[in-house]
């Protein structure tokens, strides 16, 4: 439920050097919410994708993201995100693929 008290887990986190935790799982209230929580309290800035995630219900959901806000998380989108990646048309190598993540696999 807590992929953050797995060690295999943590270990490839840590082992990136990176300190920003952009996470997307199956429900929200629990296995989103327990490992941001507990990556938080251990200094990682935590960015849920909130609608590449759902709960058990709507109320759980809208609670896990709740607590996750309480708690400092920062919220993106699934586009929000892809977009940031992207950042410009110019960089035309990655266009075809983030068209693909944003739009689907249709022509464009």
């Amino acid at each position: 439920m807590n992929s953050w008290e797995d060690v295999d887990f943590r270990r490839a986190v840590e082992a990136t050097g990176r300190r920003k935790l952009v996470m997307v799982v199956l429900w929200t209230e629990v296995c989103l919410t327990f490992p941001l929580l507990d990556a938080m309290r251990d200094g990682y800035e935590a960015y849920p994708v909130v609608d590449a995630v759902g709960g058990t219900s709507v109320e759980a959901h809208r609670a896990g993201l709740a607590r996750l806000f309480q708690a400092g998380a920062r919220p993106v989108s699934r586009a929000e995100l892809v977009c940031e990646l992207q950042r410009d048309w110019a960089r035309t190598a990655t266009v075809a693929s983030f068209k693909k993540l944003l739009f689907g696999p249709r022509d464009t």
